[in-house]
């Protein structure tokens, strides 16, 4: 997980790859507790290379942070080039009262402009 640079005060713009720990999800938490100190919601831009998923705790860590914040969520772009992430995408946007929405890699340039990147 690296973060990506922006300037936008509320986003956090992450390349994902291999799979994310728990100390991945809790270096994330503290991120996003930083933003919502200063704005009601935080966004995301999550760009997907050869991403793995999550190891055991880092997922236990994940639906905890998400449990918790649920309604902190702003906008979300998943960037990738796996067919199940457009999946994902659709089911964040059922579960959340974020707007998420699905990019594939050729469509890099329209996600960071939609995120506001």
């Amino acid at each position: 997980m690296d973060f990506l640079e922006t300037t936008k005060d509320n986003l956090i713009a992450l390349r994902l790859t291999d799979k994310l720990s728990q100390s991945d999800i809790e270096t994330l938490h503290e991120r996003m507790d930083e933003i919502l100190e200063h704005h009601d919601q935080v966004d995301f831009y999550f760009e997907f290379h050869e991403f793995e998923g999550y190891t055991p705790k880092g997922l236990w860590e994940d639906i905890k942070v998400d449990a918790k914040h649920h309604s902190d969520y702003g906008k979300m772009a998943f960037v990738g080039d796996k067919e199940w992430l457009e999946k994902v995408a659709q089911a964040t946007d059922l579960v959340t009262d974020s707007e998420v929405k699905y990019f594939p890699l050729e469509e890099i340039v329209q996600a960071k402009a939609w995120i506001g990147i």
